[in-house]
C-alpha cells in the first residue's frame, strides 16, 4: 500500500514519488492532522510531503511556474531531511526538486524527441539515464526545482535562501551503483580512491607483511579491494559468494532476521583461504553481525589469521536522512574501543578508513563539495 507513486486528485491530481527521509515527519504528521484534517494513511513519509505540497499549491490561484516555485519554497521551510521528489501535475507536466542541503541524490538527463524538442528524465542514479540512452545533464543543485511543462520546455529555479551542498557520503561508500556519476564524482573512481587511501593505512599498521590474500565482501568492497591488492603487492582471491536473493541485512528490522539472513548471504571457498592469513575487505561495519559470522566462517574454513578492514569509518551515530542505520546502542562502535570491537567480531586485527581520508577519496573527484553528511 506504500508503493509509489502516490496520489491525491487536489488540486489538479498530483502524483509524487520520493526517496530520502523527513527527521520531522512526526511533527508534520501532527499539523496535518490537527490543522488540516488530513488523515495520514500509512508509514510512509512520502504520503506527508505529497499532503503539504498539495495545501502549498492550494494557496496560490493558479498553476504558474511562478506559483509552482513559491509553494515548494514553503514545503522547503516546513520539511526537514534529506530528499529527493518528482512530482506529476497531470495535464501541466512534471516537477523535480531536492532538499536545500542535497542529502539525497537526483539527477536528470536528456535526449532527443524530435528535430526541436528534448525529452527529460529524472532519477536518483545516472545509470538510469545510461541505459534508456538519455544524455546526463546535471544534478539538481540543492533547493532547485526544474519543471518540464507539456511543451518539453525546462525551467529551473533555486527556491531556497542559502542551499548548500552536504552529500550522504554513504552513497559513495556502498548505496549507489559504481557506474553511477553523483555531484560530478564517478562513484567507482571515488572507491578506489578509497581503496588507496585504506591500502595507506593498512601499511601503517605494519600487519602487511603477515598478509597472503586478500578477499572483498561482496559485492560493493570489490573496488576497495582491488585497489588495496594493487598497492600492497598481495594477491586479490574471491573467496565469498553471495547469495543475490537476500538483500543488505543491516537495513533488516530484527535481529533474528538479521541472524538468519546472514547465515544464508554468504558461502566460502574453502580453498582460497585454507591454511593462510586473509585480509577480508567490507564496505561497512554497522552491527558487527556480518562480520562476526564472517570470522567465524573463515576460521572454520581453515584461514589462520583473520584480518578486517572497512571501507567506512567508525560509525558511532545513527544517520536520519534516509538510510536504516539503528539507535546507537545497536552500533557496535558505539561506546567501545578498537581492541574492543576486535574482541568483539573476533578478528585478529581490525583496520578502518579514516574519516579525512574517506572525503578526500570523493574531493579527488570534486573538490568543490563543501562538506558531507556522515553520522560518523
Amino acid at each position: 500500500k506504500e508503493a509509489q507513486p502516490l496520489y491525491v486528485p487536489s488540486p489538479y491530481g498530483l502524483l509524487l514519488a520520493h526517496n530520502g527521509t523527513l527527521v520531522n515527519a512526526e511533527e508534520l504528521k501532527e499539523k496535518l492532522s490537527k490543522k488540516h484534517k488530513i488523515h495520514i494513511n500509512s508509514c510512509s513519509d512520502s504520503e506527508i510531503l505529497l499532503n503539504i505540497l498539495s495545501i502549498e499549491l492550494q494557496k496560490e490561484d493558479s498553476l504558474t511556474h511562478e506559483n509552482i516555485y513559491n509553494a515548494i519554497g514553503r514545503l522547503y521551510k516546513q520539511c526537514i531531511g534529506g530528499y529527493a521528489v518528482v512530482c506529476m501535475i497531470i495535464g501541466f507536466g512534471i516537477v523535480a526538486f531536492r532538499d536545500p542541503n542535497g542529502i539525497r541524490p537526483i539527477v536528470y538527463g536528456k535526449r532527443k524527441y524530435n528535430d526541436k524538442l528534448n525529452e527529460y528524465l529524472f532519477a536518483s542514479e545516472s545509470v538510469a539515464l545510461d541505459v534508456l540512452d538519455f544524455e546526463l545533464v546535471s544534478d539538481i543543485q540543492p533547493g532547485e526545482v526544474i519543471i518540464v511543462g507539456k511543451s518539453f520546455n525546462l525551467f529551473k529555479k533555486i527556491c531556497y535562501e542559502q542551499p548548500k551542498l552536504i552529500p550522504c557520503i554513504f552513497e559513495y561508500v556502498y548505496l549507489a551503483r559504481p557506474d553511477s556519476i553523483i555531484n560530478k564524482v564517478s562513484v567507482y573512481q571515488a572507491r578506489l580512491n578509497m581503496g588507496k587511501y585504506l591500502a595507506n593505512t593498512i601499511l601503517e599498521s605494519n600487519i602487511k607483511d603477515e598478509i597472503d590474500v586478500i578477499i572483498p565482501v561482496p559485492d560493493t568492497s570489490r573496488n576497495f579491494a582491488i585497489e588495496i591488492s594493487r598497492i600492497l603487492k598481495i594477491p586479490y582471491r574471491e573467496a565469498f559468494i553471495k547469495n543475490r536473493y537476500i538483500n543488505r541485512t543491516f537495513i533488516m528490522p530484527t535481529q533474528e532476521l538479521r541472524q538468519k539472513s546472514i547465515k544464508r548471504k554468504l558461502n566460502i571457498i574453502k580453498s582460497t583461504i585454507l591454511n593462510k592469513n586473509v585480509l577480508v575487505v567490507d564496505d561497512s561495519i554497522v552491527r558487527g553481525n556480518t562480520s562476526q559470522y564472517i570470522v567465524k566462517l573463515l576460521r572454520n574454513a581453515g584461514a589462520n589469521k583473520v584480518f578486517m578492514t572497512s571501507g567506512a569509518p567508525e560509525i558511532k551515530y545513527p544517520n536520519v536522512y534516509g538510510i536504516d542505520i539503528p539507535s546507537q546502542k545497536e552500533l557496535i562502535a558505539f561506546n567501545r574501543s578498537l581492541q574492543e570491537i576486535e574482541q568483539n567480531i573476533g578478528c585478529d586485527k581490525l583496520i578502518y578508513q579514516k574519516l579525512e581520508d574517506l572525503k578526500l577519496s570523493i574531493l579527488e573527484e570534486n573538490p568543490e563539495i563543501p562538506d558531507f553528511e556522515c553520522s560518523i
